[in-house]
């Protein structure tokens, strides 16, 4: 039985989203034990007359919450009762609980993890890794996306070490192809530590470095997994998300501006429908923590129940596929090569 933590409370569809999306990880995967976080009469009250395997779920009482304009080191500090300090508690303290899923606070998530769960062995600093689909019907991992916004290049080797297992064991794709986020596709190009980056991924034998991408190309298909520091990578998702909301926008204006357009739409429902599925994050679950000790998964503060889904999802491949262990066996043998 693989056991996940649900911190209830803290985005923007909670507890609902959480709750619904709890369920129907349950319904999914028959060997999935989840624990909910969060103030036990809210929760208990949204499950009521819900249908569920009652073995396979608990509530864990915890009344306060934290919220996202709270200093991470207060709330830690002042908030032991939240559902995320609640969560990250139990996660260090019980041996059968694997991980957690979190759609609160980034940066208490982060400082919590950190303080309380600890990295892996060798383990320099954890990433975050988010998915975005690509135009090939495929996905792309960007890491990091915001843990690390000052980096080194012995970071962003470890970084591309971590996501090239995750991309391999948790998605299935062999010899993940692995590209430095920078200014140029040439060799040379960019700052010091983009140039350092380069040579050490390049010397790296357990991974299949491609050279440096250009944001524009991240979601042409032909990369798996894309390095860079948090800062950048921050940017580069949020841009892209946000271009691809705006183009639906655009897309569904020009359609009603005129009678024929419209017509037209109704033979291409389906279509539109497809790519509007297709274009929406929350298919693709939350940004998981790699390095940490345990498995942590943090969701969009905007998720709904089947991004939590999906979260949920990613934290129980992660742990069915030892991904932990592979990345410190790895770090152990590869992390020297210069």
């Amino acid at each position: 039985m693989i056991k996940i933590i649900v911190d209830c409370f803290g985005g923007d569809h909670s507890p609902d989203a959480n709750i619904d999306g709890s369920l129907s990880a349950l319904e999914k995967f028959k060997d999935l034990y989840v624990i909910l976080t969060g103030d036990e009469t809210v929760i208990s009250g949204r499950l009521q007359g819900r249908r569920y395997d009652r073995e396979r779920l608990r509530v864990v009482h915890a009344p306060d919450v934290i919220g996202c304009d709270e200093k991470p080191t207060d709330a830690i500090r002042l908030k032991k009762e939240s559902s995320m300090i609640k969560a990250v508690r139990m996660l260090r303290d019980e041996d059968d609980i694997a991980g957690m899923v979190s759609v609160g606070s980034t940066g208490a998530l982060v400082a919590a993890a950190l303080t309380r769960v600890g990295l892996l062995e060798g383990v320099i600093r954890p990433a975050f890794c988010p998915l975005l689909p690509t135009m090939d019907g495929g996905i792309v991992g960007i890491c990091d996306s915001g843990a690390n916004v000052e980096v080194t290049s012995d970071y962003l080797k470890q970084f591309a070490i971590m996501a090239s297992l995750y991309m391999e064991n948790v998605y299935g794709v062999r010899n993940p192809r692995i590209a430095l986020l920078n200014v140029g596709v040439e060799a040379g190009k960019g700052d010091t530590i983009r140039q350092e980056a380069y040579d050490k991924l390049s010397a790296l034998p357990c991974i299949n470095f491609v050279g440096n991408m250009e944001s524009r190309d991240l979601l042409s298909g032909s990369y798996d997994a894309v390095i860079c520091d948090g800062f950048s990578g921050n940017v580069l998702v949020k841009t892209t998300e946000g271009t691809a909301v705006e183009l639906l926008k655009k897309v569904k204006a020009a359609i009603f501006s005129r009678t024929i357009y419209k017509v037209g739409a109704l033979f291409q429902k389906k279509m539109f429908s497809d790519l509007k599925s297709f274009m929406n994050y929350q298919n693709y679950g939350g940004s998981v923590l790699l390095g940490t000790r345990k498995v942590v998964v943090k969701g969009h503060g905007s998720s709904k129940a089947v991004a939590v889904g999906k979260c949920i999802e990613q934290a129980y491949r992660m742990e069915a596929s030892s991904l932990s262990a592979k990345i410190e066996e790895a770090l152990d043998k590869f992390d020297h090569f210069e």
